[in-house]
């Protein structure tokens, strides 16, 4: 019996992936079990002016020194803030001052600002109180035109605010209230519709609430 030849081996079947270079192995691809880099790059950084601008409230302990209040509103000019109040007395100990400064701005933009005050000489402390806990308080003075016919209305007015008045004339009446900023603005919105003749506000202080002092902090 004749031998039959034998049949050659049929050749591999090329792979259908794409090289990953010349003369190299396939890329195996994600199937193959193969880790994602463990390198992630951060998120970036915010930028001072970026943000969302609020209102926020600091609170800076100082020397009661001459030029001090200067170089801190120079700082905030320098940093494009305008102050919208400014609260300022001395304490318990008549060498330190009390400043309640109330701002515009984005968070970054504040946070810098805060810590460029650290810098100043005689700032003892910083702090900004907007997302805490605390009490705050504004004073106005109104001065309010009246008449026969309106001055009963406007006592009624006052007494519903819990507000008094501290001096009357034959044509006018001196309001004097306190409250928080929006309590003040609500009533200063009435006593528009009679005609405000002259009105001086304090701008709002404020003190966190709970045993927590920002005063007793600077004396560590």
């Amino acid at each position: 019996m004749t031998p039959q030849p034998r049949r050659p081996a049929d050749p591999p079947a090329p792979d259908p992936r794409p090289l990953s270079g010349a003369g190299q192995q396939p890329d195996p691809g994600p199937a193959a079990g193969h880790a994602q880099p463990s390198h992630v790059a951060p998120p970036p950084r915010a930028l001072p002016g970026g943000g969302e601008a609020r209102r926020h409230i600091l609170v800076a302990i100082v020397n009661n020194r001459t030029g001090v209040l200067n170089r801190v509103a120079s700082l905030m000019r320098a940093r494009s803030f305008n102050i919208e109040t400014l609260a300022v007395s001395y304490l318990d100990d008549p060498a330190i001052s009390r400043m309640t400064i109330t701002i515009r701005g984005d968070d970054v933009h504040v946070e810098q600002a805060t810590k460029q005050l650290y810098k100043l000489i005689d700032v003892l402390k910083v702090q900004d109180v907007t997302d805490e806990p605390t009490v705050q308080h504004e004073l106005a003075l109104v001065k309010v035109n009246a008449t026969d016919r309106t001055r009963a209305e406007l006592i009624a007015i006052v007494e519903m605010y819990r507000s008094r008045i501290v001096d009357m004339s034959p044509h006018s009446v001196i309001v004097e209230t306190t409250g928080t900023e929006t309590e003040v603005d609500a009533l200063i919105a009435l006593l528009r519709g009679y005609g405000i003749k002259e009105m001086v506000r304090t701008g709002v202080v404020v003190m966190s609430r709970g045993p927590k002092s920002i005063e007793e902090a600077t004396k560590r």
